[in-house]
């Protein structure tokens, strides 16, 4: 008996602008296949798809019959409804706004990423000079700390300075619902914040260790001598004999004063203690070297993660660290996927990636000439590639390095419009300087500190505009 026709597969519509027809059919090409579906694509009139509207949208939209679903672009906002009349039976759905998400948005997500966002590393955030502050201000600051992934918010004290208040800002923070860490050598300072609720005193060694047997808190044991682990191993035999539970630091030197030594010291702590918790202070790298954090905490990270140092205290004062909480908090899930799944750091965490780009997308000069063929309307489209800005339209293609010397050959004489394209240069000059990608009318992607840009249009006042063409209205100018 003969098997019956196999079904055809499903016709899948992806609607899209003129700019990105080239990255999404090499995307559909090899996702479709996979997949089982058969991809179709529809070029709306207008070279950024993302300043798109659905009824502007409906006007120039014209299914072929026969599609089974049909995918928008991600930055399509609104109703729907204009673009559901011109294919009342077939549903319409709101893709990625990244066409590089669409494996993920079918189901094709990475096997390598099963399972991503675990982690066993504490972070503990330390407010430097807490008495210092008012109260406002302390809570304003542990509050971001634990926005942006801290577990434990550190109170750090002032040496030789007492801090009358620090029970009332301890319960303060208590009250907020955050655990609380004490840095200070004063026994009395340390009692009274541990009464109000402080749960892991910093730090303990041969001077204070008698006194941490009251506190009934856990403890972080240091050595005696900077630059070494003498005293370590007395200080943690004694909390144990006398029930007080530990970790222990042999503490992070700055690089010219140690560094490779003390990492060294690190390795010997856990071959002396193969089961005891150990933590690391990242601050004497991250607040002590000219270099963005984010490198820094993320290798860190990684050692830590590989010698099962399961806490991290970090600071945030200098401008370059001020962000190492969150790195932190999403290195950790980074280096943990990678050493419990067995596979490399890379193409894992974007977010982490800050100042370059993965990989910049390129056109090339033909492509780009191939464009500004197809352009009917003066406005003007900005591109940066091969170390030049490109501003082409419906009359000519310009290239420079120089965006003023560039500006001067377009010759526009509107000031809004000269505005626009001023910031839209300075924007595409970054992206050369730092190998970021560049896309007109759309934010620099700077990682997870990313800020949102609202596009030209959605800025735009009611009303009519000079030069708008009704074949790319909408489109950048």
């Amino acid at each position: 008996m003969s098997q019956p026709p196999e079904p055809p597969p499903t016709r899948i519509l992806f609607v899209t602008g003129r700019l990105a027809e080239f990255a999404l059919r090499q995307v559909l090409d090899d996702l479709a296949p996979r997949v089982g579906f058969a991809a179709e694509v529809a070029v709306m009139p207008i070279t950024v798809a993302a300043l798109m509207t659905p009824k502007w949208a409906a006007r120039h939209f014209a299914p072929p019959p026969g599609i089974d679903r049909i995918v928008v672009p991600g930055h399509l906002k609104g109703d729907l409804a204009p673009l559901q009349e011109k294919a009342p039976e077939v549903p319409i759905e709101v893709g990625p706004e990244d066409l590089r998400d669409l494996p993920q948005y079918f189901g094709e997500a990475d096997s390598r990423l099963a399972g991503y966002g675990g982690y066993d590393v504490e972070i503990l955030a330390e407010i430097n000079l807490a008495p210092r502050l008012s109260r406002a201000e302390l809570l304003d600051q542990a509050a971001d700390f634990a926005a942006q992934g801290a577990d434990l918010i550190d109170l750090g004290c002032e040496p030789g300075e007492p801090w009358a208040d620090v029970g009332d800002a301890v319960r303060a923070l208590r009250d907020l619902g955050l655990r609380v860490s004490i840095d200070s050598f004063d026994p009395d300072e340390v009692a009274r914040a541990v009464a109000a609720g402080a749960e892991l005193v910093l730090s303990v060694n041969g001077a204070n260790r008698d006194a941490a047997r009251d506190w009934g808190a856990e403890v972080v044991v240091i050595p005696d001598r900077p630059g070494s682990l003498d005293g370590l191993d007395a200080t943690a035999e004694a909390l144990d004999a006398a029930g007080v539970r530990f970790r222990l630091d042999p503490i992070l030197e700055p690089i010219g004063f140690g560094f490779a030594a003390s990492l060294g010291r690190y390795l010997e702590v856990r071959r002396r203690h193969p089961e005891a918790p150990l933590m690391m202070g990242v601050g004497n790298l991250t607040e002590l070297t000219d270099v963005d954090s984010a490198g820094v905490n993320t290798m860190l990270l990684g050692f830590c993660q590989e010698l099962q140092i399961r806490s991290v205290l970090t600071t945030a004062v200098v401008n370059w660290a001020r962000s190492s909480v969150r790195e932190l908090d999403l290195a950790r899930r980074l280096v943990h996927h990678a050493v419990t799944k067995r596979v490399l750091p890379k193409h894992v965490e974007r977010r982490l990636i800050m100042l370059r780009d993965p990989k910049p997308p390129r056109f090339g000069a033909e492509n780009l000439a191939e464009l500004q063929r197809r352009i009917r309307d003066p406005n003007w489209r900005i591109f940066a590639e091969d170390g030049k800005i490109h501003a082409l339209n419906n009359a000519c293609l310009l290239s420079d390095a120089d965006p003023f010397a560039l500006f001067d050959r377009m010759g526009v004489v509107d000031p809004s419009h000269a505005f626009y394209l001023g910031y839209e240069m300075m924007k595409a000059g970054t992206a050369l300087t730092l190998s970021k990608a560049y896309r007109q009318d759309q934010a620099l992607e700077w990682g997870f500190l990313t800020e949102a840009e609202a596009s030209r249009r959605e800025r735009r006042r009611p009303g009519p505009r000079p030069n708008e063409n009704e074949t790319d209205k909408g489109g950048p100018a």
